[in-house]
């Protein structure tokens, strides 16, 4: 019986020692992305990034716009923020035999917006950025030529922007155009390529090859 007792004891005690030393590094990285620490924050969003693409699908969010936010890429990183780029495509279904399309790529793509800024503002663990850039990105193919994915919505948004948007009520819609969020329609209202908005980051914006 002592054995026993001394075995629990131990047990609590290591335990206790995994938690402690999981706080302190978790201190240390919140301290070291609000000091602006670069590298830090680069590995907290890319961390962020894979357990998204990694996780089950929360049963609030529409399959389409999980597939986006886990498409979500890193494209560069700053002191104060992130910015991130997404795909998005067409929903399309079958009806009479034939398949047609309900949701065009910016729909999809200003839904998966809406979601993934409300993420990357408040869901990234130990770091709080003060501005994030999301751009979504879709094919498109002219011809016989190959299919190149070009930028239908970006949007660059600060943290005081996102205290003014009711992120449970508001709908995506609503949501992104409150963020100031651009994109383009064409005259049957299709989505049109827009150019993407230059990155105030800190560090030298790396190259984004979709």
């Amino acid at each position: 019986m002592p054995w026993a007792v001394l075995g629990i004891f131990i047990f609590f005690l290591v335990v206790s020692y995994i938690v402690l030393q999981g706080t302190r590094a978790a201190l240390a990285w919140r301290k070291a992305a609000a000091a602006g620490d670069v590298k830090v924050i680069r590995d907290i969003a890319e961390d962020a990034l894979n357990s998204w693409r990694s996780g089950r699908r929360p049963k609030a969010v529409a399959p389409d716009v999980w597939r986006g936010i886990q498409s979500a890429q890193l494209i560069a990183v700053a002191a104060d923020g992130v910015r991130v780029s997404c795909q998005a495509q067409s929903e399309y279904r079958m009806l009479e035999g034939r398949w047609l399309e309900v949701r065009n790529a910016l729909q999809e793509g200003i839904s998966i917006a809406a979601k993934a800024a409300e993420m990357l503002l408040y869901e990234l663990p130990n770091f709080r950025p003060q501005l994030i850039q999301l751009d979504v990105y879709t094919s498109f193919r002219q011809g016989e030529d190959l299919s190149s994915n070009l930028c239908i919505l970006s949007l660059q948004a600060t943290r005081d922007q996102a205290r003014t948007v009711d992120w449970d009520e508001w709908t995506a819609e609503e949501i992104v155009d409150a963020l100031d969020a651009r994109y383009r329609l064409g005259e049957r209202g299709q989505p049109l390529p827009i150019d993407v908005e230059p990155w105030p980051a800190d560090e030298p914006q790396e190259a984004t090859a979709q």
